[in-house]
C-alpha cells in the first residue's frame, strides 16, 4: 500500500516546547467556551424527540470512533481491520472535535508509559482534578503531534489528512444537523423541530457530552473506582464510567493489560464498544481482537 515517507521526529522550529512550564494559553479556550455557550439555545428553542434521538446517535457513534478508533485501534493497535474502515475510525473519531487521530493516539501512548508520573500530561494526583480533566488540553506544552510516538500511522495520507484538517469533520457534521433541521421544519412540520434546535441539540449538546465523557477517563478514572490490579499508576475501574463511555471505564484493567480490545473482563462489566467490534468481526470488517491473558482472570 501507498504510503508517504515519515518526516524527521524532531518538532519543526517555533514549535512548544515540551519541558517548558506547564501553564493555560487562554487564547486556546475561547473556541472550548464558545462550544458550551453554543448549547444555551435549549432554553429557548425547545426539544423534540428527534432532537433527542439525534443528540443520542451522534454521542454514540463519535463516542465510538474515539474508544474504537482513536483509543483501542489508533493508540493500542488492539485489532486489524482494512485501510479504508480504518479512515473511517479515524473520521468518526475527528467528528467529536479532540483533534486529529495521530495526535490524539500519541499523547496517548505517551500516558501509558508515564502514567500518573510528572510526564503525564494528566494525572489528578499530582497535578489537580480540572488540570488532568481538561486543563491539560489548553497548556502549549501539548498542542504539537509527535509523529516519532506514531510512526505506524503518519505514512498514510488519508489519516494526515484528517490530522492536517481536522475541523472539517466536526465542521460538516454541524452543517449537515442544522441542514437536516431546517428541512424537516419546513416539509415535516409536524415533528416540531426546526434547523437551531437540531444544531443545538444534534450537534453541540452532544459534543459537549462526548467532551466531558472521554475527560473523565482522564480525572475521574484515576480517582475513584476499584483496583482489580496493583498497577503502577491509580487507575480505577467504574462502572458508570464504564456505561457513559462504551466501556472505556473498565480503566484499571485497561492499564493493567492495555494491549486488550476488550476492556470488560467479565461478563458483568458491561463494554459496548467490545460488543460492537465483535459484531463487526462478524462481518469481516474488523479482525484479530486482541483478548486479555489468561493470568488476567487468575488474580
Amino acid at each position: 500500500m501507498a504510503v508517504l515517507t515519515l518526516e524527521s521526529p524532531t518538532n519543526p522550529t517555533n514549535t512548544p516546547d515540551p519541558y517548558a512550564p506547564e501553564r493555560i494559553a487562554w487564547d486556546r479556550t475561547i473556541p472550548f467556551i464558545l462550544m458550551h455557550l453554543a448549547c444555551l439555545p435549549v432554553f429557548w428553542c425547545g426539544v423534540s424527540k428527534i432532537a433527542l434521538g439525534l443528540c443520542f446517535f451522534n454521542y454514540v457513534i463519535r463516542m465510538f470512533g474515539i474508544t474504537a478508533g482513536y483509543h483501542r485501534y489508533f493508540s493500542h493497535r488492539a485489532y486489524k481491520t482494512s485501510r479504508w474502515f480504518q479512515f473511517v475510525l479515524a473520521w468518526l473519531g475527528a467528528c467529536s472535535a479532540q483533534l486529529g487521530p495521530l495526535w490524539w493516539a500519541a499523547h496517548h501512548r505517551h500516558h501509558h508509559q508515564h502514567s500518573d508520573t510528572e510526564k503525564d500530561a494528566h494525572t489528578p494526583g499530582l497535578k489537580g482534578f480540572l488540570w488532568s480533566h481538561m486543563g491539560w488540553i489548553f497548556c502549549p506544552n501539548y498542542h504539537v503531534t509527535h509523529y516519532d510516538r506514531i510512526k505506524d500511522f503518519a505514512g498514510f495520507r488519508e489519516l494526515r489528512f484528517v490530522e492536517t484538517n481536522w475541523l472539517l469533520p466536526p465542521v460538516l457534521q454541524a452543517i449537515s444537523t442544522l441542514a437536516l433541521g431546517w428541512f424537516l421544519g419546513r416539509f415535516v412540520p409536524q415533528l416540531g423541530t426546526n434547523g437551531l434546535q437540531l444544531a443545538t441539540w444534534g450537534f453541540f449538546v452532544s459534543t459537549i457530552l462526548v467532551y466531558h465523557a472521554t475527560f473523565c477517563i482522564n480525572s475521574m478514572a484515576h480517582v475513584w473506582g476499584s483496583r482489580r490490579f496493583k498497577t503502577k499508576d491509580d487507575s480505577r475501574n467504574n462502572w458508570l464510567l464504564a456505561f457513559f463511555t462504551l466501556g472505556e471505564g473498565w480503566h484499571n484493567n485497561h492499564h493493567k493489560y492495555p494491549s486488550s480490545e476488550r476492556q470488560g473482563f467479565y461478563w458483568w462489566e458491561i463494554d459496548a464498544t467490545h460488543y460492537a467490534l465483535k459484531v463487526l468481526s462478524w462481518f469481516g470488517i474488523v479482525w484479530d481482537l486482541r483478548t486479555p491473558p489468561a493470568a488476567a482472570y487468575q488474580s
